[in-house]
């Protein structure tokens, strides 16, 4: 169980709600989501359903009362008065990793005497993360240079074309550039829980040093900071980053979002490719292969979705785009999750889809 100090004083974590008198006497506790962290794993791809979120939950003394998934926890437990400590994360997270984000809570729950207890677990990012964003200058200024982002607990290369957040345990990560055999400390900083560093590297370059912008979007999970950072020259301050609402792929929808946002054109929406060879009525959807219609396929929140109304159709224009994505010619592409840009639509094959797709990415 983590240390309940890595996340808020204890004093804060102090939660009992709905304390009523039990019908047979018992003392009981009882526990459960709250709305913003179901509609949480429902929006962000990276982390699972609450079911799968790891749940532990002990007495004052430690004894462990149960440990494991949090679907397959009992609706309430028989306790004695006393304090509880309800522990859930996401994921274990122990060592930095890409695109890892872990959430959690930790609740201290007083239980009275012949009463029941019912306590709301409301999760949040529980580690930081830095992404770099690295100026095309940086690889002919330094052409045999490798980045590193380094911490207590370990570190990650980051790669040129790397787009995904490297996540950490909070405290001080530092940036290394190693070259010709020797590791270069750039800087540290020292990140809380729920921070994200955006880190625009660049280098000298004739005469032109600095790196380009970047739109961030804040959601109400995350504090995201943005700062740049000129190996060899003149550094600017960090600052909190700004939101956008417009159409670039870091605002994109997810499939739930996308079914709330009918109307909307030249949007990015995101989801799992699940399937095919959809009918306009009933709920057939092939999730193949082998797959006979290149015109269409269907997204949906979760790679491992079978049921058509879970998901979005999505048309698939002769040219470029059918090209790369038809489950005809691609039928390994089902499980991928893909970004796609274009208009949301009502129903089309008898669900919300995606018409006129311009553009997509695989990742």
């Amino acid at each position: 169980m983590r240390n309940l100090l890595f996340l808020l004083p204890l004093a804060g974590l102090l939660w009992a709600c709905d304390d009523f008198r039990t019908d047979d006497g018992e003392t009981r506790l009882q526990w459960s989501f709250d709305k913003e962290t179901e509609l949480l794993t429902r929006s962000l791809s990276e982390i699972p359903d609450t079911n799968d979120f790891l749940l532990t939950i002990s007495d004052a003394g430690g004894k462990v009362l149960y440990n494991g998934p949090y679907g397959h926890s009992p609706a309430s437990l028989a306790v004695e008065a006393g304090s509880y400590i309800l522990d859930v994360v996401s994921e274990e997270f122990t060592a930095p990793a890409f695109a890892r984000p872990q959430y959690g809570d930790t609740r201290v729950v007083v239980v009275k005497s012949g009463q029941k207890a019912r306590a709301g677990l409301r999760c949040t990012l529980l580690n930081a993360g830095v992404r770099l964003r690295i100026g095309t200058e940086f690889l002919s200024s330094h052409p045999r240079g490798t980045l590193f982002l380094k911490s207590a607990e370990g570190k990650l290369m980051y790669g040129f074309s790397e787009k995904r957040i490297a996540y950490f345990k909070p405290g001080s990560i530092s940036l290394i550039l190693s070259e010709d055999g020797t590791d270069r400390p750039l800087l540290t900083r020292t990140l809380a829980a729920q921070e994200i560093l955006t880190l625009h590297i660049s280098a000298p370059a004739e005469g032109a040093v600095g790196a380009g912008g970047l739109t961030i979007s804040v959601d109400t999970t995350k504090t995201w900071k943005d700062e740049s950072f000129t190996i060899d020259g003149p550094q600017e301050g960090g600052g909190t980053g700004s939101g956008d609402s417009g159409a670039d792929i870091s605002h994109a929808l997810s499939v739930q979002q996308a079914k709330s946002s009918v109307g909307e054109d030249n949007v990015w929406v995101y989801g799992y490719i699940v399937g095919g060879d959809l009918t306009a009525t009933g709920s057939r959807m092939n999730t193949g292969p082998v797959f006979t219609k290149n015109s269409h396929l269907a997204i949906a929140t979760r790679s491992s979705v079978t049921d058509k109304s879970a998901c979005l159709s999505v048309e698939l224009k002769a040219g470029a785009v059918r090209d790369g994505l038809n489950l005809v010619d691609h039928p390994d592409l089902v499980g991928s999750r893909v970004y796609l840009k274009g208009s949301i639509v009502e129903a089309y094959f008898g669900i919300p889809g995606i018409k006129n797709v311009t553009e997509y990415v695989l990742k």
